[in-house]
């Protein structure tokens, strides 16, 4: 094995969130597993619940593959170490109401991802959950969620009721992670679809690689 090919295994090794992030909590893995199973539910539903003309490129892409996913493939591809879902947990200019600014100030900026009755409690969950990690488990906010630190430090000053009406004010911010990029999404469940462990790990890692291009942009904003 090459010199080139021996840093890249190390390096792929130590990205692995389930074997490196030992640190990690088993329950807050379990969570990001069953909000990832809720992301993959809620794109089957929007598929199933707009025309084909209407609907999102992601939606279109995917939601035929998902709905013929049987719930084994759905819960091999909900395990991957980030969540997702997204609601700009790296957008600072999103955040920073809390510096002064109501909840019911913040103006809409786009339209709904999500159209469904159940994305506003939805919304909640994956509120929520950003909300206790964004307090407790700083590293895993960011690890998990995309988050950068100044969001990270935003959100964790606010109270739980505050994050419940932020949530309920705007279900529009919540929407699929990556969702112009319908390659990876196929990726992961293509591979999830075939028990491919192989592929899958490969799928995973590609977010990984996703998430740290970000990150490094956000350094040089």
């Amino acid at each position: 094995m090459s010199v080139q090919r021996e840093m890249m295994t190390e390096e792929l090794e130590q990205e692995r969130p389930w074997e490196a992030h030992a640190w990690l909590r088993a329950e807050t893995l379990a969570a990001l597993a069953e909000l990832n199973e809720q992301c993959l539910d809620m794109l089957v539903m929007q598929f199933s619940s707009t025309g084909v003309t209407q609907s999102p490129l992601l939606v279109r892409e995917v939601g035929p593959l998902l709905r013929g996913m049987d719930p084994d493939a759905r819960h091999r591809a909900a395990a991957c170490p980030y969540l997702l879902f997204d609601a700009g947990f790296a957008d600072q200019q999103r955040w920073a109401w809390v510096s002064g600014s109501c909840v019911s100030e913040l103006q809409r900026r786009e339209a709904p991802y999500f159209t469904l009755q159940q994305t506003r409690s939805i919304s909640r969950l994956v509120f929520t959950y950003a909300w206790h990690l964004a307090r407790s488990q700083n590293a895993a906010a960011r690890l998990l969620l995309g988050m950068s630190a100044h969001c990270s430090r935003l959100i964790a000053v606010c109270t739980l009721r505050q994050i419940h009406e932020l949530a309920e004010a705007h279900p529009e911010w919540l929407l699929p992670r990556w969702s112009a990029r319908p390659g990876f999404w196929r990726e992961l469940l293509v591979s999830a679809n075939a028990g491919d462990s192989t592929a899958m790990e490969q799928a995973r890692m590609r977010g990984l690689q996703l998430m740290a291009a970000e990150q490094r942009a956000l350094l040089n904003i």
